[in-house]
């Protein structure tokens, strides 16, 4: 059964601005912030550098991310100058070498100390939907090679069950040859509403017709929404799509999330654990 505790956090609660639609807008970024911030706090501490000649950390991909590497270069130089970041993607490749940080490759790093990464959904039980920006096999890659994978969000990712407010469906990469075949077997597993997904912004005024979202390993995406039920039980929905020829990964992960960090529209943080303990950090009103 989960538990709860609750301890103070020293980041200060939100003021209400007066334009509502930067209210929200701030919020969420507020949240985003927090999530980060207290997860890279909590498990990349600048004294683990003392038991290891390397601490090699996996950064995610997604709007929270960002957050994550700012506090990471805030433990300073000294704490960085041993420590290899892989990313998971374009995007966080970017992250890590703008920020100055050593340069990282899975295929040369076999195991990871620590990934911390976002979601764009996360259930009771820890399983989440990962694939909103269409990274999900190499944030899949980098999750699994860590030793401990820690998720952040905002409050709006935190569900009881995955499909609540993550209305997309489940994001499916696959070679794209097969994605027409694959579109069919998703309809006869339950899915009866899957699509390709679509880059909506290569469009332009010269040319209104957008092609398919590819991605960095040249395959498609497919959004596959399926019924409350199925996602009940996600590790079966995952288990039923993987078998499916054409699929190359499916962002459903399961039952690997030690801990969910979720920053709440007070300036509060929950943290959700494995083991089904749930943290609350107060926020400060100093």
């Amino acid at each position: 059964m989960a538990t709860n505790s609750t301890t103070s956090l020293s980041i200060q609660a939100f003021t209400t601005p007066r334009n509502i639609s930067s209210l929200a807008v701030n919020v969420i970024e507020a949240s985003k912030k927090l999530a980060a911030y207290t997860a890279v706090d909590q498990h990349i501490k600048p004294e683990h550098i003392l038991n290891a000649t390397f601490k090699i950390i996996g950064i995610g991909s997604g709007s929270t991310v960002p957050y994550v590497v700012d506090r990471i270069v805030q433990q300073g130089v000294e704490a960085n100058k041993n420590r290899i970041f892989v990313p998971t993607g374009f995007q966080s490749k970017e992250l890590i070498v703008s920020a100055g940080l050593t340069l990282g490759d899975v295929d040369q790093i076999s195991a990871i100390d620590v990934t911390i990464d976002g979601a764009d959904e996360v259930d009771k039980s820890l399983n989440c939907i990962k694939g909103g920006g269409a990274c999900h096999l190499r944030e899949k890659v980098i999750a699994e090679a860590a030793s401990t994978f820690i998720v952040v969000a905002d409050y709006r990712k935190n569900a009881e069950f995955l499909g609540t407010n993550w209305v997309p469906g489940v994001p499916i990469e696959v070679v794209p040859f097969a994605y027409a075949k694959v579109l069919r077997d998703l309809k006869a597993l339950g899915s009866p509403n899957a699509v390709l997904r679509m880059a909506v912004k290569k469009a332009s005024v010269f040319c209104t017709a957008a092609g398919p979202v590819v991605t960095d390993n040249g395959n498609f995406v497919i959004d596959a929404p399926f019924e409350r039920e199925d996602m009940l039980d996600p590790a079966a929905v995952l288990k039923k799509i993987k078998l499916l020829t054409g699929v190359v990964e499916v962002g459903l992960f399961c039952n690997i999330v030690k801990a969910a960090y979720f920053g709440n529209a007070d300036g509060s943080v929950t943290i959700r654990k494995a083991d089904g303990t749930i943290e609350q950090l107060a926020a400060s009103s100093s």
